[in-house]
């Protein structure tokens, strides 16, 4: 048997579209794993699933080098544990596969390219954390707006002060009781 052809696809949030990844190679692969989280690290079910559906002499098949890792340290990681198996690992985008041979211009390239979506998320988040900054000093609602006022938490203080039970003023003020308790939380 020749082994699997698998496809890893991964976008940063649920909104986000996955049919532009692999839609053009022309395969037909025999699994599909998809994640629909940040890329910053390993912790992604659907890549923990592959990573253990993949075996000898199957082929992985990844739209790009950023669709895998987004840091060098994970990539080359990920790259050897793949390919340590005797997985061949195809990236479409940059056209490079790796099969586990030792090839030092092929490693320079992967570094080169890791390096690259490394420094493209920090500059992701360095511009996030610029916009957050700007938008809180105009004064804008940063996150979920608050589920209960300043005069309703006041007023369940005093509710729950003089003896009411949490669980029915959650359920009266229509939060969950976890939302109360964190209103009430004098660190808050």
């Amino acid at each position: 048997m020749s082994g699997q052809h698998v496809a890893y696809i991964r976008v940063s949030s649920v909104d986000q579209n996955t049919d532009r990844q692999l839609a053009e190679t022309g395969i037909t692969f025999d699994q599909t794993f998809t994640d629909k989280v940040s890329g910053k690290d390993r912790n992604r079910p659907e890549l923990q699933a592959c990573l253990k559906h993949i075996r000898k002499g199957d082929h992985l098949h990844v739209h790009s080098i950023d669709r895998l890792a987004r840091n060098m340290v994970d990539l080359l990681a990920l790259v050897e544990e793949v390919t340590s198996k005797g997985v061949t690992l195809q990236f479409h985008k940059e056209r490079m596969t790796f099969t586990g041979e030792d090839n030092p211009f092929q490693k320079l390239q992967l570094q080169m390219l890791g390096a690259c979506a490394e420094f493209e998320l920090a500059m992701i988040n360095e511009r996030q954390r610029e916009g957050i900054a700007e938008a809180r000093k105009k004064g804008k609602q940063i996150g979920a707006k608050p589920k209960l006022t300043s005069e309703q938490v006041a007023e369940i203080r005093m509710r729950v002060g003089a003896g009411e039970q949490k669980k029915a003023l959650a359920s009266e003020y229509r939060v969950s009781r976890q939302t109360l308790y964190t209103a009430l939380n004098p660190r808050n």
